[in-house]
């Protein structure tokens, strides 16, 4: 991200419902963002904030990505893709899990 952000394409700060820091990722706009970019755990709310309404909470909070077709990069170790693919369910065909070694490759598809 920081090569990037040297390079000059520019990136925003994206949040989530409960930690206040950047834009909420379901307030993008259509032509905002070409792609977002966070780690796994910024979209996974702790255990005890966790619900039966998780898979809900989670489609809203990606609403306008899948809406206006913005991709999703989640960062996760690559040996743990499989566990962060199965806590994402199978209906978030946009949010792909992205190893920090391939992160800038796979940016670079969407800009």
């Amino acid at each position: 991200m920081a090569r990037l952000a040297a390079e000059g394409v520019e990136t925003l700060p994206v949040a989530n419902t409960w930690d206040g820091h950047g834009k909420p990722v379901n307030q993008l706009s259509k032509g905002e963002v070409n792609v977002v970019v966070g780690y796994l755990h910024k979209i996974i709310p702790t255990e005890e904030a966790r619900t039966s309404m998780f898979d809900l909470m989670l489609d809203n909070m990606l609403a306008a990505c899948k809406a206006y077709g913005i991709p999703v990069l989640l960062i996760a170790p690559a040996n743990l893709r499989d566990k962060a693919k199965k806590l994402l369910g199978e209906t978030r065909p946009n949010a792909h899990v992205v190893a920090p070694e391939e992160l800038e490759a796979q940016i670079r598809k969407y800009l």
